[in-house]
């Protein structure tokens, strides 16, 4: 089954840390985040999708010049494609990266053996995640996909978008904890951005009381590796 690509960065410093990357953006995702920057490639259809055959070529001509790709989106996991796809990226030469909120996990743990590393989305405190994705019965799901990418061994970032509307700065320690009793060792918090939203009300009202790093100051500890993204 071919992926559907809604969109494909060619060169990107910043969604694998340390690594030049392209990156694969997968149509289509089950939840309704409002924050979301990328809310063209919520439906499973995009209006501009772009050949998988097409994004292969586009690798060939990179090959020796990237490091990998990562499978962002959307939602990779909800495409049934994926497996087969990262496969044909391996052959190529290339390392793996996958964008993930983990809402399957069970699709989840059947590519981990595929992927060199993984940025794992947690959206809030797994009890509230309804709140943020629109969607009841998530926060089990991503509790699951978590519970899949600790486990695996596989190198893997987790992070948290922060908006003042929807996590206040005391459930935003209470969540660091909780994960650092997960045994998440590699955690981010990265600042909501305007670009690219599409909810009104969150564009409007997302002026912190302090910043996001003072929120971050005394969460360090508690992880072998803990940074902030402001920007």
């Amino acid at each position: 089954m071919t992926l559907r690509v809604g969109g494909l960065t060619p060169l990107s410093t910043t969604d694998w840390p340390g690594m030049l990357v392209a990156v694969v953006f997968c149509q289509g995702c089950p939840w309704r985040c409002g924050y979301c920057h990328n809310p063209g490639l919520i439906p499973a259809r995009g209006d501009h999708e772009i050949p998988w055959e097409d994004v292969l070529a586009f690798l060939r001509r990179r090959q020796g010049l990237l490091d990998g790709v990562v499978f962002s989106g959307g939602e990779p996991t909800a495409q049934a494609g994926l497996p087969d796809a990262m496969r044909e990226v391996r052959e190529l030469g290339f390392k793996v990266g996958l964008h993930t909120g983990g809402m399957y996990p069970q699709r989840l743990a059947a590519v981990l053996p595929l992927v060199d590393w993984v940025g794992l989305d947690v959206k809030a405190p797994f009890a509230e995640y309804a709140r943020v994705t629109g969607v009841t019965g998530s926060g089990e799901r991503a509790h699951a996909g978590l519970l899949e990418v600790v486990a695996s061994g596989v190198a893997h970032e987790v992070r948290t978008t922060v908006h003042p509307a929807l996590l206040a700065d005391a459930v935003v320690v209470g969540l660091a904890h909780d994960l650092a009793g997960r045994g998440v060792k590699h955690y981010v918090l990265q600042a909501f951005r305007s670009q690219g939203c599409a909810d009104e009300a969150l564009r409007r009202n997302a002026t912190r009381d302090r910043p996001l790093q003072e929120v971050g100051e005394g969460l360090a500890g508690l992880f072998e590796d803990f940074s902030v993204r402001a920007t």
